[in-house]
């Protein structure tokens, strides 16, 4: 039997996924579809008992988000995860995923295969709601930088330009595929179009498990449903597909083969979408023939129609309907509290329970074999350099805005230092000009800030659905950056040093740009270590400026380096940072070989040598090229810190995590609201009836 059947197989047996069907029958299509499908790493998840919290020690209370809650998905179907705002979608969605905020925590099991494992860093895809994009590429680079960044390099480029072309066309961006898609700056692509294109990117490589957090939001009824069918089609290739969806319309609902109804964190309802509306009937609460299935679902479960009713009552504006009507004084609070008792003394549930146990006992499929990319590195790296290139070239604040100010800088330090000469005031005229040079100057590459929190924020999500690594997204970001930098450095450079006229020998204005270019690069390397840290870039900036700040006052300039504190400032505070290492360069640079009139005419004149060791108290022990040295050591040491930091951030943040929740839990479990369960209310309320509801918007009667 081939594959085609064993994925028959898996969609007879998922008719029975989520209520339908006897537990015999459901465990041996699960056995018979393992067997046909052990080498085509299909995935098979599971959640028990997922609780998720967010924890407050002070007096506010402990707000529970998940409430112990269990179910499954599975290859070949496509699962809908739906209720009303705040019941939990998302963060359901965020915890199969991994994705959870760190200020929450989340106990129970998540099983990948029967197996524990992080569902991240390649081995899932995810959707979020935000569409995290580069606004200066057009629709078509964006998805062909994603191809050549995931699709294997056996590929042909007419492979790859054909699966990109049949991606566009699946998703409906074909009329908008050469416009960019726009940011601060440049007008691009409407939200809906912005929101398909993020669901492109992760459609490219068809991931064997596809999570994606409301993908129809902001788009209209066709656009939606356009969506959910290619998602279905993904679904039919043996994927395995979770979406949070707010209130489908009927199309939109009758696509997705199973359900997962929340409400206040609680399953109200988990099976197959179908057999839905026969369980809302079970239990009292029918659906009207000519009403679509999700709105009647929310309208039961959602307490917010509760507010709007009672606030209508308060003002008279709703009248008394259907008083004969048996849950006319039942709130919607009491309606979903009944919902959720007869969920859990169902048979949906008992036959979900049997399903789990069947699914969490699969043994030898493995998912190691299907990662995020399968491109080579050196492919990676030329890609991901071209990408970024582009970007910093058509983005108007990343670069291009600061060559323009270092240039008017540097006619301004030109004209103000214009040939400075060698008189006695000219000593202190050389050192305040190169303090400005390798302090100020190199100060307004913290303007590029912004520019590459946009960037960052792409690599972040890029990297936890596996496109590429660490190390190539630093090298990557560097090549592209360098002929900016050599740019801003040479242009700064020229004009400066022969306004100023430091010195006529060309090898003192190579050094003069190389010292310039190695400060510019160092703070570039300084700021991502900063957004690593300090992700928001208000915040970053701010913080920044506070970094490089400490660098300068500890840079020789505003105070001598031997007069600086030892303990702290200058060990080991002036050796890491910039300032000092350039000012040093740059005064020897500038000084050494030159003779300046003395105070009195009848003085001898000064050597910079003297003026150096004398009035700068610069040591000149060591060549200027060592500290040329030293500056380029700082450059690519900031860059291996900031490669640390991510690394680090992925290795031990799960351990740092796993260790915050063991503590919380064992706070919380102390505490008795914390062990009870949400109930079925005892009171009712005649103001918030459910047949006032019903009658509120619907033109049906």
């Amino acid at each position: 039997m081939d594959t085609r059947e064993a994925m028959e197989i898996e969609a007879a047996s998922g008719s029975g996924g989520g209520g339908g069907g006897d537990g015999g029958r459901n465990g041996g299509d699960i056995e018979r579809g393992i067997e046909l499908e052990r080498d085509k790493g299909v995935a098979y998840l599971v959640w028990e008992e997922l609780t998720v919290v967010l924890p407050s020690f002070g007096h506010v209370p402990t707000k529970k988000l998940l409430h112990g809650i269990h179910g499954y998905a599975q290859p070949g179907r496509i699962m809908a995860i739906m209720g009303p705002s705040g019941s939990g979608k998302s963060t359901l969605l965020d915890s199969l995923a991994g994705r959870l905020s760190s200020n929450v925590i989340m106990t129970g099991n998540v099983l990948l295969n029967g197996k524990k494992r992080r569902l991240d860093y390649g081995l899932v895809a995810y959707v979020t709601q935000e569409d995290v994009l580069l606004g200066t590429l057009t629709v078509r680079e964006t998805i062909t930088y994603s191809a050549h960044l995931r699709l294997p390099t056996t590929l042909s480029n007419e492979d790859i330009k054909g699966i990109i072309e049949g991606t566009i066309m699946e998703m409906g961006l074909l009329d908008c595929a050469d416009r960019i898609i726009g940011n601060w700056h440049l007008r691009g692509i409407s939200g809906g179009e912005r929101k398909r294109l993020s669901i492109a990117l992760e459609f490219l490589v068809r991931p064997r498990l596809l999570f994606l957090d409301e993908p129809t939001s902001g788009l209209d009824s066709a656009s939606a449903f356009f969506v959910i069918q290619a998602l279905k089609n993904v679904a039919r290739d043996g994927r395995t597909v979770i979406s949070s969806i707010h209130q489908p319309s009927s199309e939109v609902f009758a696509l997705f083969d199973d359900l997962c109804l929340l409400s206040g964190g609680e399953v109200v309802y988990f099976g197959e979408a179908k057999n839905a509306v026969k369980f809302f009937a079970d239990a009292g609460f029918p659906c009207p023939s000519r009403r679509n299935p999700s709105d009647h679902f929310l309208r039961c479960i959602n307490s917010d129609f509760d507010v709007v009713t009672a606030t209508l009552r308060g003002s008279q504006r709703l009248r008394e309907t259907n008083k004969a009507d048996p849950f006319s004084n039942l709130a919607t609070a009491d309606i979903k509290a009944m919902l959720i008792e007869k969920y859990r003394c169902s048979e949906y549930e008992s036959r979900t329970r049997s399903r789990i146990r069947d699914i969490a006992n699969i043994q030898g499929l493995e998912i190691d074999k299907i990662k995020g990319s399968q491109a080579g590195w050196w492919k990676q790296l030329r890609t991901l350099t071209r990408r970024s290139l582009v970007n910093m070239s058509r983005d108007v604040g990343y670069y291009w805005t600061r060559i323009a100010m270092y240039i008017v800088l540097a006619i301004c330090v030109g004209t103000l230092f214009y040939d400075v000469g060698t008189s006695y005031t000219a000593i202190l005229a050389r050192g305040a000009c190169g303090g400005f040079v390798t302090g100020y100057m190199t100060f307004m590459s913290i303007g590029g800030f912004p520019s590459f929190i946009e960037e960052m924020k792409v690599f972040c999500k890029e990297r936890r659905n596996g496109h590429y690594g660490v190390g190539v997204f630093i090298l990557s970001n560097f090549i592209a950056s360098f002929p900016f930098l050599v740019t801003i450095a040479v242009i700064t450079g020229t004009i400066t040093f022969y306004m100023v006229k430091f010195r006529p020998e060309f090898s003192h204005y190579v050094f003069f740009c190389l010292n310039l270019f190695g400060s510019i690069a160092v703070v570039e390397g300084c700021m991502m270590i900063v957004a690593s840290l300090v992700p928001n870039f208000l915040m970053g900036i701010i913080a920044g400026a506070g970094v490089l700040g400490i660098m300068m006052m500890t840079a020789g300039f505003f105070r001598l380096l031997p007069d600086l504190p030892k303990v702290f400032w200058r060990y080991p505070i002036s050796y890491l940072g910039y300032g000092s290492w350039s000012l040093q360069g740059g005064l020897k640079n500038d000084m050494i070989g030159l003779t300046f009139d003395p105070l009195l005419p009848w003085e001898p004149k000064l050597t910079g040598e003297d003026v150096l060791t004398k009035m700068f108290r610069i040591p000149i022990d060591h060549s200027k090229w060592w500290d040329l040295c030293g500056l380029y050591a700082l450059c690519i040491s900031y860059r291996l810190l900031f490669f640390i930091i991510l690394k680090l951030k992925e290795k031990a943040a799960p351990i740092f995590q796993s260790l915050y929740t063991k503590r919380t839990m064992y706070f919380l479990k102390r505490r008795p609201s914390f062990k009870r369960r949400p109930s079925l209310r005892k009171g009712h309320y005649n103001l918030r009836p459910l047949s006032s509801q019903e009658g509120l918007s619907s033109p049906i009667p």
